[in-house]
């Protein structure tokens, strides 16, 4: 896991000179190419600041990020099973398939076990990966400016009507209704976590949130009702900015966030989100603690409602609240990722406990 590999430097250091130590046992995100590679890479060396890196390809995965073809990551693992392998090489053959239970059938597989290989090894089933390799392309030939019917395409979408309905579900509403630019200007940013979805206007951070919450619509929906329907995509100088300091948390390099904030909702909400905001990296609070910390302590209810309400994620780190018990409960993004970030936010204070002692 990410918490317990050596420091970005010291992988970095790897990564250069192609050490052949940390071969299998490390992975490099690059995002100025989005691929994810061996330490003992041959390619061309990315910069630090586009590096990030991980134990598992199945972390790289979840974040967006596709193998390397010089150095194919994902070769031992498919090697090991020869229906991951048969699969892979199919889902890169053959991009214009809409890949579905029926394929891989086809092919020979029992369905249960290769969606257990595959959540085994990936933390995802083959259809989830095809699916969401589809619509990520889909969004970017959008951002770019395609014509729906030509996105519909670059998605490998059999009909309109189900790229429509798969867009629908992801965003709210039909490609169509997306256009270049806009008051509020929507984007695809990818992190070690998983992808999100940024929105922003031209002065503030509106929304963040992984592109699986179930929350996302809506919320899309809202922000869209807003901007009076003027909600477009493309990017804005936030976008930009919140970018740059995730690249920079996820390394372990900082833990601030500068880029301005946008919030909508009730007087009380914001309240919450504020106090959201003063809870240090690398600490947690239970809810009464946080209504206490506000001077609302009969209000431990109401900061859990708008703790769950939060539709910027990350910056307004609503995942270092806890439950009285100390447990992990309601994370709109997935309990494993609360985890996860705990886990990379601790080593932020061991970092301060060094630099003090």
């Amino acid at each position: 896991m990410l918490f317990d590999l050596p420091s970005h430097d010291t992988l970095y250091a790897a990564l250069l000179a192609r050490d052949p130590a940390y071969d299998g046992r490390a992975y490099v995100c690059v995002s100025s190419t989005g691929v994810f590679c061996r330490l003992t890479c041959p390619a061309r060396k990315p910069k630090s600041e586009n590096c990030t890196f991980f134990a598992s390809i199945g972390e790289c995965i979840e974040a967006g990020y596709r193998a390397c073809k010089r150095c194919h990551p994902m070769a031992p693992a498919a090697e090991s099973d020869p229906a991951i392998a048969a699969l892979l090489s199919a889902l890169d053959e053959r991009p214009d398939i809409r890949w579905s239970e029926r394929h891989v059938a086809q092919m020979g597989f029992d369905l249960s076990t290769v969606r257990r290989s595959f959540k085994r090894q990936f933390g995802m089933t083959f259809l989830e990966m095809a699916r969401q390799r589809r619509l990520r392309e889909g969004f970017e030939a959008l951002s770019s400016g395609e014509k729906v019917i030509d996105a519909q395409h670059s998605a490998s979408f059999e009909s309109p009507s189900a790229f429509r309905a798969a867009f629908a579900r992801l965003l709210g509403c039909a490609p169509a209704d997306l256009h270049q630019g806009g008051l509020l200007c929507a984007d695809w940013i990818t992190s070690p976590l998983g992808d999100l979805i940024a929105v922003s206007s031209a002065s503030h951070l509106h929304l963040l949130e992984f592109v699986e919450r179930k929350a996302l619509p809506r919320e899309l929906s809202r922000l869209r009702d807003f901007a009076k329907g003027d909600l477009g995509l493309g990017r804005y100088a936030p976008t930009d900015q919140v970018e740059a300091e995730l690249r920079m948390f996820f390394a372990g390099k900082s833990a601030k966030f500068h880029t301005p904030l946008a919030f909508h909702g009730t007087p009380f909400t914001k309240d919450v989100w504020h106090a959201l905001c003063d809870i240090p990296a690398g600490e947690t609070r239970t809810y009464s603690e946080l209504a206490q910390a506000m001077g609302r302590p009969a209000a431990t209810r109401a900061v859990a409602r708008a703790n769950a309400a939060n539709q910027i994620a990350l910056l307004v780190p609503c995942h270092r609240v806890l439950g009285a018990d100390g447990a992990l409960t309601g994370y709109g993004g997935g309990l494993w990722r609360k985890q996860k970030l705990i886990e990379i936010e601790r080593q932020y204070t061991k970092g301060l406990a060094h630099d003090s002692s």
